[in-house]
């Protein structure tokens, strides 16, 4: 078949690979126009464009797919469309437009976590297992029927860019059978099963550390929104990073109350203490937890103060 394929961040460069290296010809490869990154602000193609061109695809650049990028993939008279992490919606009559429509490869275990962020919101929701989802793209957000899935069981401690990495692999096969099957007339799908919920993109708020709360929810919130968009709280009113934390078993400690015992640097939270490992105070680089702490003119220190 005639693939058309579309994705932006690194976690798509396993699927285009995949792809690149079957049976199927890659007419174009879709992503989002360059980027400014780093302090001076250097416009950037996007992981995906890198890879693409390192495999000598076509690019199309398009941060909407309006009716110019339409006209362009139509043009290519694609029999499927292949969407990792694209970064955009897809509707008609782009949606249409390929012989056999569109496909995603999404990074849950559909219908729980349809959206932008399903891994991120999965970790804060002390989710102890994903997976990987391939459906038909319908019009409605990530409700089209899935063809295959594969579970995954979310190591203790890992962070939202681990285990999309590893989900990225993982779908990265998953997606090229479907693709398969779909080319040779095998590729079966069913409709989703069960009460959906919903994967927002994560905004700066949601890295917001109330020690208020229990310290497994903290840490579900610490895992899901690293690295972005960072956990973080505040220390004589500037902002401060926590990058990572563990269970520590230690004395309690008031809500926010920062410690010594013995090595570990703890904090207090709503019931048991955490360790700080590694953290990011206003302007500085990220450290380990005990120079910080040894660093420090005070002696009581309080996170959210």
């Amino acid at each position: 078949m005639r693939l058309v394929f579309a994705g932006t961040p690194a976690v798509a460069i396993p699927s285009l690979r995949a792809l690149a290296s079957g049976p199927h010809e890659i007419a174009a490869v879709l992503t989002r126009g360059d980027a400014p990154l780093g302090r001076k602000r250097v416009l950037t193609p996007s992981p995906v464009a890198q890879a693409a061109d390192e495999l000598g695809l076509p690019i199309i650049k398009a941060d909407r797919l309006d009716t110019e990028a339409t006209t362009a993939i139509a043009a290519l008279e694609p029999d499927l469309g292949v969407i990792v992490a694209y970064g955009g919606l897809v509707r008609e009559p782009l949606l249409s437009t390929p012989g056999h429509g569109w496909i995603n490869l999404h990074f849950s275990l559909l219908p729980r976590w349809r959206g932008a962020a399903p891994v991120q919101r999965a970790l804060i929701a002390g989710d102890r297992v994903t997976g990987a989802s391939v459906f038909q793209l319908v019009a409605a957000l990530d409700a089209g029927d899935v063809f295959a899935e594969e579970r995954y069981e979310i190591p203790a401690g890992a962070t939202s860019a681990e285990v999309l990495d590893a989900l990225a692999e993982i779908g990265a096969p998953l997606l090229a059978r479907v693709v398969d099957g779909i080319a040779d007339g095998t590729a079966v799908s069913a409709p989703q099963q069960g009460e959906p919920t919903l994967a927002p993109k994560l905004a700066l708020e949601d890295g917001a550390l109330d020690f208020t709360r229990d310290a497994e929810t903290l840490l579900h919130r610490i895992a899901g929104v690293t690295p972005e968009p960072g956990a973080h709280t505040t220390l004589d009113g500037a902002r401060f990073k926590v990058l990572r934390a563990t269970p520590a078993e230690a004395p309690p400690l008031p809500p926010g109350r920062v410690a010594a015992s013995g090595k570990e640097v703890i904090v207090g939270t709503g019931t048991a203490p955490l360790r700080l490992e590694t953290v990011q105070p206003a302007g500085k680089g990220a450290m380990a937890a005990g120079d910080w702490f040894r660093g420090l003119r005070t002696s009581e220190p309080v996170l959210g103060a």
